[in-house]
């Protein structure tokens, strides 16, 4: 088995990815990742390792030894792991990480891992047995192939199969079934081997992990996972150490990192491991020939990428070789953007137009080989080639619709549209637009000049046609989605005229409630308020938007309020006070938004206790910055309306929390306990509530329907409820009140006065 362990070993990692950087130990809590059994979807939190449980999505951290723990009861059955994550997140670091602690001793577990990398092993000519897959794909054994698979097939809860990037699976099929009749032996597509496993056909016991950039691919091969796990973004602090670290030792480190960050909207890609790369990378070459500033947009920025790989210096370069260079990456950015359209990235080599091409490609690093397993007719070796970055082939995919002729200048827009429908047209080059964009503002740069050789008049023409479209467009009626990917766009294209015009047309609410918004979205979207004279409301709810972001937005002089979730507006309010930032936090308490206010989960209460707890931390600073002690959160004070739709399963144990809190809402006028899922806080909790009745003065409407209430709890809310001198309505149905309960409501019916609905 050491032989294993040596292949993992060999696992290839580019320098500049640097896996321990991007992986410290957990207990430094600086890997970024996120676990949730079950089959739902998961949404990223700021920066460390967190676990939800099925019914509390409660967090928790955890470390990359413990991705493989399992509740117990599935030690002989097919365990699945989804590992998910955007485009250059380090999904497949990751990965190679594990392969190669396991090759250290870790994961004792595991007696065998296979790591395959979907888009080499699912090219449609190739076909597998999961022999084949195995013993000749990733590893050769010098001998007892036969022996070692038949082992395998014995042992398979000591296997772990590695799937990396589902979405370079070929096909669309919803649910791909296995076919094979003996999927161990016949040959297949490798999706089909995955459904055999996935199905328990074959490996039964062992475990998969299995990568993606979304949840919906995952789905199409498994009904359910075991444990989905998402990686999310570095931080601004882990940005500053990747940064540091990448220049580490190079005369040029003291300028870069101060470079970087002048350049905020660059800074703010690099919460991207793979983008971060491509900036230090590029800020190396510009410091070294002596320029002393980034560019200001990722086109600008990939732009000066490419040039600076086939053009190195302008000393090496003849007109011969000009014309060679710009008519070999012509040819590669219509291989891009063809297998873009299919979904793919890779290809056998000898499907490649020229094996000029082929070399130029390699030469410049747009593309990685890879191998092939051994035909098992010939022996001979077949070999392929893949690109080597998603972004570069995006970057690539919309040069060709600069450069192709076969494209008129009408069907280009096509490519810029953007649909009501929330479905995206081309997922797989998301990036296309904002490069296109981009691109067709450029056509008179210096830089894309050296890679086309287009006049300006054909360029001047797309560009009116762009401003036309956007003109016509309806930007108000734009769902949150297609609005980021709008201003993405025209921020690309640094167009005075267009900035300024989709600016003035933002409606005054903005919602991306529920919508994942990055730092380079919280940047784009900032720069885009920041030219409007409209006042806005911001709702950015569940939108997982990082301290810093949320930061930017709210101190924002045109935003007047907003709503997010309270753990990521309290992280604000601590992280304002740290840095003694009191101008701001009284600001941001003001604008911040609460009412009505839904919990749904142990933790909304666990933070709405947190809040009321912030409230005089921030009474002491207020008194110190402007002696004033009577000083109270807007939101708090404000709050008119609260709904509690915990269920049954912590309903009582949250209500007696949140009762704790409530003489804390001087305004509250509706208590809604009433829930499709029945909180159940029985007389426990109608009794606790009846003691806080006094303080709830300006209460108008309870509703403490279907809560399992009997005629002990209706005894000890009828003494109290008197003291709810403005309730005008009380609602008790579905609940265990029987006649002397009732008695005991009736008879106080002549004190509450305001009362008028039953």
């Amino acid at each position: 088995m050491d032989y294993f362990r040596d292949v993992c070993k060999s696992v290839s990692v580019e320098r500049e990815m640097s896996l321990d950087h991007m992986y410290i130990d957990g207990t430094l809590r600086q890997s970024q990742i996120e676990t949730k059994p079950g089959k739902n979807s998961v949404k990223s939190v700021e920066r460390d390792s967190v676990t939800y449980s099925q019914q509390e999505k409660e967090k928790a951290v955890i470390e990359r030894s413990q991705i493989f723990q399992m509740p117990g009861g599935k030690e002989l059955e097919t365990k699945v792991i989804a590992v998910l994550g955007k485009a250059g997140m380090g999904k497949s670091i990751l990965v190679q990480k594990i392969c190669q602690d396991w090759s250290n001793g870790e994961f004792p577990q595991f007696e065998f891992v296979f790591w395959f990398d979907c888009k080499q092993i699912s090219l449609p000519e190739k076909w597998y047995s999961l022999k084949d897959l195995l013993l000749d794909f990733f590893v050769r054994p010098q001998e007892g192939s036969k022996e070692i698979f038949e082992y395998i097939l014995q042992n398979s809860t000591k296997v772990l199969l590695v799937f990396d990037g589902l979405e370079g699976l070929h096909g669309h099929e919803n649910s791909p079934h296995c076919s094979a009749s003996q999927p161990n032996k016949d040959l297949c597509r490798v999706k089909e081997l995955l459904s055999g496993l996935i199905q328990k056909k074959v490996l039964n016991g062992c475990t998969l992990l299995l990568t993606a950039r979304t949840k919906e691919k995952v789905c199409q091969y498994v009904s359910k996972v075991d444990k989905a796990i998402e990686i999310v973004g570095f931080s601004p602090r882990q940005r500053e150490l990747y940064i540091t670290k990448y220049f580490e030792g190079l005369p040029l480190c003291d300028n870069a990192l101060n470079l970087i960050k002048e350049c905020e909207y660059l800074f703010s890609h690099c919460y991207s491991p793979v983008m971060c790369r491509f900036v230090c990378f590029l800020c190396e070459a510009i410091l070294e020939m002596g320029d002393q500033g980034l560019p200001s947009t990722l086109t600008t920025l990939f732009l000066k990428f490419v040039q600076q790989k086939i053009m190195p210096t302008q000393t090496d370069v003849t007109d011969v070789t000009l014309a060679q260079n710009q008519e070999d990456l012509a040819t590669l950015a219509c291989i891009a953007w063809y297998l873009g359209e299919k979904h793919q990235s890779a290809l056998k080599s000898d499907l490649l137009p020229s094996k000029k091409v082929k070399e130029f490609a390699l030469k410049n690093g747009f593309f990685l080989p890879f191998a092939f397993p051994k035909h098992s007719d010939t022996g001979e070796e077949e070999y392929g080639t893949m690109f080597s970055d998603f972004v570069i082939q995006n970057f690539l995919g919309a040069l060709h619709l600069i450069l192709a002729e076969g494209i008129k200048d009408k069907s280009l827009i096509k490519y810029l549209s953007f649909p009501s429908k929330k479905k995206k047209p081309y997922n797989w080059l998301h990036l296309v637009p904002r490069f296109l964009a981009g691109l067709l503002f450029l056509q008179d740069d210096t830089y894309f000049c050296s890679l086309s050789n287009k006049g300006v008049k054909k360029s001047i023409k797309k560009q009116k046609m762009l401003l036309k479209y956007i003109k016509r467009l309806q930007i108000d009626n734009l769902c949150p989605e297609r609005l980021l990917e709008l201003l993405h766009c025209i921020y690309e294209t640094q167009n005075s005229y267009l900035l300024q015009h989709v600016a003035l047309r933002l409606k005054p609410d903005l919602s991306f409630l529920g919508i994942v918004l990055t730092p380079p979205d919280v940047h784009v979207l900032s720069s885009t308020l920041k030219r409007s004279r409209k006042e806005f409301s911001l709702d950015l709810q569940n939108s997982s938007i990082d301290t810093h972001g949320l930061k930017d937005l709210v101190g924002l002089k045109n935003v007047a309020s907003f709503r997010a979730s309270l753990s990521d507006t309290i992280r604000l309010w601590k992280y304002l006070e740290q840095t003694k930032d009191y101008e701001l936090l009284r600001v941001s308490t003001e604008k911040f938004v609460l009412d009505p206010f839904k919990a749904k989960t142990m933790k909304d209460i666990i933070d709405l206790s947190d809040l009321v707890e912030m409230q005089e931390m921030i009474i002491n600073r207020m008194q110190d910055a402007s002696g004033c002690s009577s000083y109270q959160i807007p939101a708090i004070k404000n709050l008119r309306k609260l709904e509690f739709a915990l269920g049954p399963t912590c309903g009582l144990q949250g209500f007696l929390k949140l009762v704790e809190i409530l003489a804390a809402f001087p305004s509250l006028q509706h208590l809604d306990l009433d829930a499709l899922s029945e909180n159940g806080i029985g007389d426990e909790g109608a009794k606790s509530l009846s003691e806080v009745f006094p303080t709830l003065t300006s209460l108008e409407t309870l509703n403490l329907s279907q809560n399992k209430i009997t005629d002990v709890g209706a005894e000890k809310l009828a003494t109290a409820l008197p003291s709810l001198s403005s309730l005008t309505t009380l609602s008790l149905y579905n609940n265990s009140i029987c006649d002397f309960g009732a008695e005991n409501l009736a008879k106080v019916l002549p004190a509450m006065a305001s009362l008028r609905v039953l």
